[in-house]
């Protein structure tokens, strides 16, 4: 006997990885404050290169912050996925399944187009039970909201 289909989250839900966005968040304000403080301390440094070390830092800190991004909200009419640097918006009906494989970086949507969609909001590097956790929450999801019925087994973990 299989075990019961989870419930679905109640709408609207965010997914993240908590722990990734909170270590990328630290490091961007502690490289900038410490670069900051280090061009400030430096009495050989120019105004020039004072504000070009503070740059460099700022570029730094953009890069972590631009990596901190990744989310999906799932709501009442479907999905919207954050990546790195955009985002779609996926009516319930577009998502065909949900995929978490073993050895997959993060989540991947298989969509009625053909296409598939990197999701890096659901990530196994942020905690593989919780990952796992939500991709099944988002199966759910897709599965009560959609109106596929033609795939069966959507979401996938073999491990």
């Amino acid at each position: 006997m299989s075990a019961p289909a989870p419930q679905p989250p109640a709408l609207p839900v965010t997914f993240r990885p908590t722990v990734t966005r909170a270590v990328l968040l630290s490091s961007a304000a502690a490289m900038l404050i410490a670069m900051t403080v280090m061009s400030l301390l430096l009495e050989t440094l120019s105004g020039g290169e004072r504000g070009s070390f503070i740059l460099m830092a700022a570029l730094f800190a953009g890069v972590l912050l631009l990596l901190s991004r990744p989310k999906v909200v799932a709501d009442d009419t479907g999905v919207t996925v954050t990546n790195l640097t955009g985002g779609r918006r996926l009516a319930w009906a577009e998502i065909v399944r949900v995929n978490l494989r073993q050895g997959d970086p993060w989540v991947f949507l298989d969509l009625s187009d053909g296409t598939s969609l990197p999701v890096l909001g659901i990530q196994p590097a942020s905690g593989r039970a919780r990952a796992i956790r939500h991709a099944k929450a988002l199966r759910a999801l897709a599965e009560t909201h959609g109106t596929r019925t033609d795939a069966p087994g959507a979401a996938h973990d073999n491990g």
